[in-house]
């Protein structure tokens, strides 16, 4: 049977808001792991604090996973050992990961990224480390780069996360030409059970999915992506909502997986409430129709 938690960051001083508005997911932000006055005291509390919760996770600083500079990479990877230390002791049983820059040569950086996953692992008891997607083909993190990682170091505890509007960037190639509107009226619903679907097949045991909606602009050939409000940016949350509930009950729900689905918002922190509830209403709302 599946099991279905929802919900957003936050930091200690916030869990009672999330808890009394009824979310079943609590993600402590990354900003919590690079103040220094945070020592593993506060992730403790954190840990008594979020007992209501049913799914803690984590999200780990951005460093880098891969760099030419050993140094540079080093430095990186105690970071992020660090970091997942203290996710455990916050009972966090999930640390999110962004990968990072790639290398000129694929090969080299999902060699060196899989070792700094690695390193994670050896270091840590028994959290799972989610590898989130990318939204620019100029950095690593799209979906065949990730199962590449995870086929390399096959381990139960590596796992994929989709950052929703970044596989929309990447796939429709927005990333590259900045065109939101244009992508958007060509992104159906067909769109999203086939990244739906690649991410199951590559980790049935989980569904971990992010989102929050983005504009952005071209200036100078790069796309600069800005995360705005729920209904004032891209892609489209009701195609989403849509294709991720038809998909829930078709081919998790109905195939009586036992798949852990993880929805987390990730949008501006002045609207994260209001807008983590609208989405996870919209997506109850589609999701109502097939369960009558």
């Amino acid at each position: 049977m599946a099991l279905f938690d929802w919900g957003t960051y936050n930091g200690k001083s916030k869990l009672h808001i999330a808890e009394l508005l009824g979310m079943r997911l609590t993600e402590i932000p990354p900003y919590d792991f690079v103040r220094r006055k945070y020592g593993e005291e506060y992730f403790r509390e954190y840990a008594e604090l979020s007992k209501a919760f049913i799914t803690v996770t984590a999200h780990a600083p951005y460093y880098s996973t891969v760099s030419e500079d050993k140094r540079v990479l080093e430095g990186a990877r105690r970071g992020l050992i660090s970091s997942a230390k203290k996710a455990e002791i916050a009972n966090a049983e999930i640390f999110n990961l962004h990968l990072g820059g790639k290398l000129d040569d694929i090969d080299k950086t999902i060699e060196v990224a899989s070792e700094t996953v690695k390193e994670i692992l050896k270091n840590t008891e028994k959290i799972k480390i989610s590898l989130e997607t990318t939204y620019s083909k100029y950095l690593l993190g799209s979906l065949d780069e990730i199962r590449a990682i995870m086929e390399t170091l096959n381990s139960e505890r590596v796992i994929i996360s989709l950052q929703l509007e970044n596989d929309w960037m990447r796939e429709k190639e927005v990333y590259r030409t900045g065109l939101f509107s244009i992508a958007d009226k060509e992104t159906d619903e067909a769109f999203w059970y086939k990244i739906l679907k690649k991410a199951l097949n590559m980790c049935p045991d989980y569904l971990s999915l992010r989102f929050a909606q983005v504009t952005g602009v071209k200036l100078r050939g790069m796309v600069v992506k800005k995360r705005v409000p729920l209904g004032m940016g891209y892609p489209n949350v009701e195609v989403l909502t849509k294709a991720l509930a038809k998909f829930i009950i078709k081919e998790i729900h109905e195939e009586d997986l036992s798949t852990e689905i993880h929805l987390i918002y990730t949008g501006l922190p002045e609207n994260k409430y209001v807008d983590c509830i609208k989405l996870y209403s919209m997506l109850a709302n589609e999701l109502v129709p097939y369960l009558q």
